[in-house]
């Protein structure tokens, strides 16, 4: 998102000022041009040498001294394309929302039509005032994407909101905000369902296959970065992605009672989860204990099929999606799925291979929708994976 991006970092006087240090060597490390200024207040939390160090550049903290442009803020305005204010005080951000340009940060900000990120952080009490709160609203209103602040171990000693999110995690929700601004799915609900589910056989021990959901986040997030309003159902907890409304469950009946349910009103279904396609049938009260050398005999029943009742009922304006993992035959027993399942497109991959299956940070698929030749997506990261299936879906119907 951010590589060869012309790249300003703000930033203001709050203890969290250390954090913009590694903000901009994330960005440096991500490709981008990164150029730094701060306010007064910040030199006393921060010096201008360590984010000059970082960033390569001169650190632009006074409109009138040490620049050789009569007009350097109107030149770093034109230059940037995207404006971090990490972190955001309060008085910063009343500036900012009122249209105050009286240093050099403020007046750069105000003199440049980049995309504009912004994080407070402040004590809790001063991001509940009234004042604050109008002006945070004021940016959103004015097209900031706001970075709302964390609830973590404040300077003054206790834990509240008001806590600026580290750095890595401004960036990825900063990325998903960017890449929406546009999206093609905007208005649109896309329900995804991810991981391995669970089938319990007694308190202790459960049924279940090597699926890490890896695949189903990706698909989410690629979603979100597409606008869209994403539902997850998901029995892995992994990482939280903005736009994105995480459903924990763990058995395949709870993942088929919450899909069917969310299905009613959504755009898109993505069956991304390895469901498990039996359950023991019945759940041991107490934990199963070893008789003597004998072997242990499950009495097994099949689950709903989640895939195949979505892709039933859905209607017109719905479109259903699958996966098929697979470890011999893919084409044949994707294309068999595909009909089977009733869904509009069938992603298959070989699971049995090592460096693109189950937990695999990588993937290769091959895409089936009725009617079209099938194509293939060679070894990629999931998330490039995640991005190409969704580029595809919109051209469904």
């Amino acid at each position: 998102m951010f590589k060869e991006k012309n790249v300003l970092v703000m930033v203001s006087g709050s203890v969290a000022a250390y954090k913009s240090a590694t903000l901009v060597r994330l960005l440096i490390k991500s490709g981008a041009n990164v150029r730094v200024g701060m306010t007064t207040a910040a030199q006393e939390f921060i010096t201008s040498k360590t984010l000059s160090i970082l960033s390569g550049n001169d650190v632009l903290t006074d409109l009138f001294v040490g620049h050789t442009s009569d007009i350097v803020h109107i030149d770093w305005a034109k230059w940037a394309d995207i404006i971090f204010v990490v972190p955001a005080t309060a008085n910063l951000i009343g500036k900012l929302a009122q249209g105050i340009a009286d240093d050099a940060v403020t007046a750069t900000i105000m003199a440049s039509t980049a995309d504009k990120i912004i994080a407070p952080a402040m004590n809790d009490n001063m991001l509940a005032n009234p004042a604050v709160m109008r002006n945070i609203a004021t940016l959103k209103k004015d097209g900031w994407f706001v970075i709302e602040s964390a609830v973590g171990f404040l300077a003054e000693g206790y834990i509240a909101q008001g806590r600026l999110p580290e750095p890595i995690d401004i960036l990825q929700q900063s990325a998903v905000r960017l890449r929406a601004k546009n999206g093609m799915l905007i208005g649109k609900k896309v329900i995804i369902t991810a991981g391995g589910t669970r089938e319990d056989l007694d308190p202790v021990r459960y049924l279940t296959n090597r699926s890490s959901g890896k695949m189903g986040y990706a698909l989410a997030r690629a979603a979100a970065e597409m606008g869209a309003e994403v539902a997850l159902i998901t029995t892995i907890v992994r990482e939280n992605i903005f736009g994105v409304t995480n459903i924990f469950v763990n058995s395949a009946q709870e993942m088929f009672d919450v899909a069917t349910h969310e299905f009613a009103t959504a755009d898109v279904f993505i069956s991304a989860a390895a469901v498990s396609d039996f359950k023991p049938a019945e759940i041991a009260v107490h934990k199963i204990k070893k008789q003597a050398d004998d072997g242990l005999t499950l009495n097994l029943v099949q689950n709903p099929d989640i895939l195949r009742t979505i892709g039933q009922s859905k209607k017109s304006h719905q479109i259903v999606i699958g996966f098929a993992a697979e470890t011999q035959e893919i084409l044949v027993h994707g294309q068999d799925k595909l009909i089977k399942k009733h869904a509009d497109m069938l992603i298959t991959n070989d699971v049995s291979q090592s460096d693109t299956g189950f937990s695999s940070d990588d993937n290769a698929v091959t895409i089936l929708i009725p009617n079209r030749s099938p194509e293939t997506l060679p070894k990629a990261s999931k998330i490039d994976i995640a991005r190409a299936i969704m580029t595809r879906v919109i051209t469904l119907k």
